[in-house]
């Protein structure tokens, strides 16, 4: 299949929009003129059922809808396109918008960038002591976005907020000064964007360098659901899989880490193709999505998914709760129901799908994971771990809090049994400023 894209400026040439009505259109363009919109043709001919848009869920998935904004930020975005201002004052418009809905949670911009030599480098993250985060300047877009996503701010211009970086030889120079870093996450956007000669010039010096306490290598990206010709007609797919089995025959494991969010992106014959080939360069391929309202708040739904994946050779591995940023509000569901998703798909699936995680949040202090609810003391708790913490002594260690039917995200919780605090939050606010010490922990 040859690829088309689709972006805002264009996206009324796609002919499949003839079907639906013109307040969605109207929704498209406003949402989209705040929040990115991109799409592609396989998605459009291949994963949205048109017959019925607009309650598809990969169409809401793909197409901002009109509930992403809230009602003042649509309607401030409706006047102002309607009144047929110009370009920069639409842009002014939306930008003032996006720096209110946290366009750079769990601290990314403040508190994960690594320094060498005294520099920042920009274009990678070090929160956990183990893994370092690098995206590669060439891999800031993606076949296709997701209404969710959590990294929406790399792809709307405001250059303050994105992250990329070409700098492969500082890439190289970090992890081998930081002995503790065993695995390289490449993520975006989405590496399996770029040509692979471009992926080839961070990957390769990395595996030349020979630094025995790098152990992995890990590559984030939504292109098995997206574009999966990526790995099978695309003009430089064959030269892809030798890399991804140069990186096994250097002595390194390569996790190939797949973003399905629903059951529709694994049917297929391209997909079931292209996760075989990547399986045969000796990859793994582990898979993660956010539980998102409108989309997968189903349990059968996601055990259907785990099941198809491991049928296909995938390790069923996250299943994240949505990020306090961009179109939460949209998107996420309480905590207790996103468990109770979580712990009836896991009881119908057998062990072999039992690695999956969750429901957990990647947030300041870490991955933060409901293990469920309890009673102790008299009182009912809602049970949490933290699977990997700003501070690695955090890891694996359990806390309780009080029993909240509409928390969606940490920060709404209160510790049980008349604590003050949680054990990490004193720590965590050394590094915090006054003004995140309030928002993020009370």
């Amino acid at each position: 299949m040859k690829y088309s894209s689709y972006m805002l400026h264009n996206f009324r040439n796609i002919p499949q929009l003839k079907l639906v009505s013109p307040e969605i259109i109207e929704a498209i363009e406003i949402v989209g003129s705040v929040l990115p919109f991109k799409t592609n043709n396989y998605v459009i001919e291949n994963l949205i059922d048109w017959a019925n848009v607009p309650d598809d869920p990969m169409f809401k998935l793909t197409f901002p809808q009109r509930d992403m904004l809230k009602p003042e930020h649509y309607e401030r975005m409706r006047k102002v396109i309607s009144n047929g201002f110009d370009k920069q004052r639409i842009k002014d418009a939306a930008n003032e918008i996006r720096r209110q809905l946290n366009p750079q949670p769990a601290g990314q911009l403040e508190y994960n960038v690594p320094m060498i030599e005294g520099e920042k480098l920009f274009g990678m993250q070090h929160k956990y002591r183990e893994t370092v985060l690098f995206f590669p300047s060439q891999g800031q877009t993606c076949h296709a976005y997701c209404t969710f996503c959590f990294r929406w701010p790399q792809f709307v211009g405001i250059e303050d907020l994105k992250f990329a970086s070409r700098e492969a030889e500082l890439l190289v120079k970090y992890v081998k000064e930081h002995k503790e870093i065993s695995d390289v996450l490449f993520t975006g956007g989405d590496p399996m964007i770029m040509k692979t000669k471009h992926l080839e010039t961070y990957i390769r010096p990395l595996l030349e360098a020979n630094i025995e306490h790098l152990r992995n290598i890990r590559i984030g990206s939504k292109a098995l659901a997206y574009w999966p010709y990526r790995f099978l007609t695309d003009d430089d797919a064959d030269d892809l899989l030798r890399l991804f089995e140069d990186v096994k025959k250097a002595g390194k494991h390569l996790a190939y880490m797949a973003h399905f969010n629903h059951p529709v992106e694994l049917e297929g014959e391209a997909v079931e193709k292209a996760i075989k080939r990547i399986l045969n360069t000796g990859a793994l391929i582990r898979t993660q999505s956010p539980v998102l309202k409108h989309i997968n708040d189903d349990p059968k739904l996601w055990a259907d998914m785990w099941e198809k994946q491991v049928k296909l050779g995938c390790v069923p591995y996250y299943m994240f709760v949505a990020r306090n940023t961009g179109a939460q509000h949209y998107f996420s569901i309480p905590l207790i129901e996103a468990w109770n998703i979580f712990r009836k798909a896991y009881q119908s699936v057998s062990g072999i799908c039992r690695t999956v995680r969750g429901p957990c949040m990647s947030c300041m202090p870490g991955k933060v994971q409901m293990l469920g609810l309890s009673e102790a003391k008299d009182e009912k708790v809602m049970v949490f771990r933290m699977i990997r913490g700003r501070n690695p002594d955090w890891s694996a260690r359990p806390f309780f809090a009080k029993y909240d039917e509409e928390a969606i995200w940490y920060t709404e919780l209160q510790p049980a049994f008349g604590e003050e605090k949680f054990f990490f939050s004193d720590e965590l606010n050394k590094i915090l400023t006054p003004e995140e010490i309030e928002y993020d922990l009370e």
